[in-house]
This record gives structure tokens, sequence and C-alpha cells, in this order.
């Protein structure tokens, strides 16, 4: 089967609460905003954030008769098989199968859940690109990397951090090219605290020793949640019939966002077609 050229963005920590979902959103609209072809995977099959925010974004469209920029939505369905065996030859077909139907997009931006599921391996194994929101906490950072308590040098990388070095390792051995790890520093001190300073050493010094770029990313906002009922994003405002109007907060939100879209530097999907053909 021709290899498909569209671009997979995964969004992915196995830690809940981590802002995937909300940056999934963001970066699929902005996307979707600049004319690109983009489909979305929700691999949380219980919370279904990113799908309810999708569909809500539909539903506003309808309501108000504003034409607005949707991605599509791809669903991955579910298994019912009693083994977990057979759920998980289920699973990776329907993975599979719906990859396949992605072929013909720009990009396919997948919501992975907090946790170390099955669907969640398929989608880390087969990304291009992989974003991982943190919270600015060494709470989230035990999830990379170990530290010492009293030097907060990093001592070895964790669990999360040898889950996607070996899927670079299978990447690198389909000769497929290397994955592009993004860590994104979520929930940033406004201030110059002793916690945000050791967080950026920490995290420079994991970068440096198993590569991945760190990026900024959502600050600690009201107005990520707020828009969630009507699937709104932060670049859609101001929206008649909305009533949020616009504030020096949302404006450095919108701000997070193309902030973010931009340092991801996602290739195009020429890029993507002319790497293939030099590959």
């Amino acid at each position: 089967m021709k290899p498909s050229c569209a671009r997979v963005v995964v969004f992915g920590n196995e830690k809940g609460g981590s802002g995937k979902s909300t940056a999934a959103m963001h970066v699929a609209v902005a996307l979707a905003r600049m004319e690109k072809r983009v489909a979305v995977i929700d691999l949380d099959v219980r919370q279904r954030s990113l799908a309810r925010q999708l569909e809500n974004r539909a539903a506003w469209a309808a309501k108000s008769g504003k034409a607005l920029a949707i991605p599509e939505r791809l669903a991955v369905p579910v298994s019912t098989a009693s083994s977990l065996d057979a759920v998980a030859a289920e699973e990776s077909d329907a993975f599979a199968q719906t990859l396949a139907a992605a072929e013909a997009f720009d990009f396919v931006v997948i919501d992975t859940p907090g946790a170390n599921t099955h669907l969640s391996r398929l989608a880390h194994a087969a990304a291009d690109m992989l974003v991982t929101p943190l919270n600015d906490s060494f709470v989230d950072f035990d999830l990379l990397a170990n530290i010492d308590p009293q030097t907060f040098a990093v001592t070895r990388p964790s669990i999360y951090s040898d889950f996607v070095w070996e899927c670079r390792k299978r990447r690198l051995l389909a000769r497929k090219p290397a994955l592009d790890w993004i860590v994104m520093r979520n929930r940033l001190a406004g201030t110059d605290a002793r916690n945000k300073r050791r967080m950026t050493a920490a995290l420079d010094a994991l970068a440096r020793r198993i590569g991945f770029r760190v990026v900024a990313g959502f600050g600690e906002r009201v107005i990520y949640r707020e828009l969630f009922p009507s699937g709104l994003t932060v670049l859609d405002l101001p929206q008649p019939g909305l009533d949020i109007s616009l504030s020096m907060s949302h404006l450095a939100a919108r701000q997070e966002v193309r902030a973010l879209v931009s340092a991801l530097a996602v290739p195009t999907r020429e890029s993507a077609v002319e790497a293939q053909s030099a590959a």
C-alpha cells in the first residue's frame, strides 16, 4: 500500500490533566484555519474530551450560522471482544484502517488517554510528531525522569521516556524518519520562581540527554475551559452570540496558541512528499 503523506501529530502523556485535549483541539483548529486538511482521532474512549469539543463546535456552527473551520473527526471502533488478545487484534486492525482512511489529509491529530492503553501505544508507534504537554511541576516531570532530591539533577529517564525511546527504535528499524518529540510546558509561573528555574534546568538537561524539543505551552487561563461547551478556540474570538468579550488575557491566550503552532514547525504535505521521495 502506498504510504500516507499525512503528518501524524500525537498528543501523548500517560498522566491525566496535562492539557492534551486542549492543546490538540487548538492545534487542529489552527491548522484547519490555515486551510490544511485535518483529521482528528480521539482515542480516549471514555472521556472523549476532544471528540465532544468537535461535536460542540459543529453544533455551534449550525446554530449560529457562522462558518467555522472544522477538522474532520475519524473514529476508531471500540472492541467488544471478550479476551485481551482479541481486543488487541481488533483494535490494531481498526486503528490501521482508520489511519489508511486518513491518507488524503495533510495532518492527522491524535489525542491519547492519560494511561498506557493498547490504542495509545498504537498511536505513539504511528506518530511522526509527538507532543507531550507537561504541567510545570516535578510531580509531572517524574513521568519523564527521576531526579536527585537534593541537587535536582536528572538521575535517569523514567517510564514514559523509556516508552518513547522504544517507539523511536521501532521507527528507525522500519526505516521511517526520526520521531520529532516536543515537550510542551503548560501552566508556567509568570514570575521567576525557584521551581520554574529548577524545572528549566532539569528539562534542558533531559532534552540534551534523550533528545526532545522544549516549547512554551498554555498558561492557567479560564478561557480554555470556558470555551469547551461551544467547541470554540481562542482563535475564534470574538464570536457573535457568545457573551465573552476580548480581554488582555484572551489576547495573550491567542498568542500562546500561535506561538505553539509556530514552535512546532509542522512540515507541510509537500515537504513530506519530498522527504519520502528522497528516502
